[in-house]
């Protein structure tokens, strides 16, 4: 248990950063679940569509610095190949 004033307050910012965090990324999650459910369907359009949300939302994340760049990167590299193979 944080007894100074300012480990309290490091723990009240990690509580709300956490949130934030777990908020955007299982929002890049249930977005790339998207467009990987399309794929296996074989819809190229809904695939698409989902792949430009899911791209837009990876990148909000890494420049938020909750996925490293280069972890960002190749999950559009995958997510885009697929979508292309189709």
């Amino acid at each position: 248990m944080a007894n100074h004033a300012s480990a309290k307050k490091r723990a009240r910012q990690t509580i709300k950063r956490t949130a934030r965090n777990r908020h955007i990324r299982t929002g890049v999650r249930s977005s790339v679940k998207r467009v990987r459910a399309a794929v296996q369907a074989g819809d190229a359009d809904a695939a698409k569509k989902a792949l430009v949300e899911a791209v837009s939302r990876i990148d909000g994340a890494v420049s938020k610095g909750i996925y490293h760049r280069k972890t960002g990167s190749r999950y559009i590299s995958r997510l885009t190949h697929q979508v292309n193979g189709l």
